[in-house]
């Protein structure tokens, strides 16, 4: 049941929807209504976006920017280069984290990833915690047990304005 007095943070993955909606879609994600969608009439408590900055930091910096003015607060970390060359950037020990400890004073967490690896986070947060745990994702790339054990899953896709096409060149 979702309702006005329910206090809500948002944590959004920032690369895995990056990504998604990229390749799924030539798109990129219109993160302000996406929150405004997410949230509805609820008190939005934070928002949360998690970023990894690469080397190539100048091509970021505006959609840091865009990011900020959405009214997102940033989470950032260095993209992990490896000696054998590998990379490494995920923030899902970080939103995990966050998701706890603010757990104490939100009705809601709203997790947007489809990530799998955030089941036992919140089976924890509903079953240790008593929140109410939502996802979005996009339903493509999304693990289909998130979408079963969230109390809610929204199917970003199918949310007006929320995609905004890429333009081709």
């Amino acid at each position: 049941m979702k309702h006005k007095e329910q206090r809500v943070g948002v944590f959004i993955d920032i690369q895995n929807l990056y990504h998604s909606a990229k390749n799924l879609y030539k798109a990129r994600v219109n993160y302000k209504e996406l929150i405004k969608e997410l949230v509805g009439n609820r008190k939005l408590i934070r928002s949360i976006a998690y970023v990894v900055k690469s080397d190539k930091t100048l091509g970021e910096a505006p959609f840091f920017d865009a990011l900020t003015r959405c009214g997102l607060e940033l989470r950032v970390k260095d993209l992990q280069i490896y000696a054998d060359g590998s990379k490494k950037a995920d923030w899902d020990i970080g939103m995990a984290v966050d998701a706890l400890r603010m757990s104490e004073f939100l009705d809601v967490i709203i997790l947007v990833t489809g990530d799998g690896d955030f089941i036992p986070l919140i089976e924890y947060l509903q079953y240790g915690k008593g929140r109410s745990v939502e996802v979005a994702a996009f339903s493509k790339t999304a693990s289909s047990r998130i979408q079963e054990i969230a109390d809610d899953f929204t199917n970003i896709e199918k949310i007006p304005k929320a995609l905004l096409k890429l333009k081709m060149s």
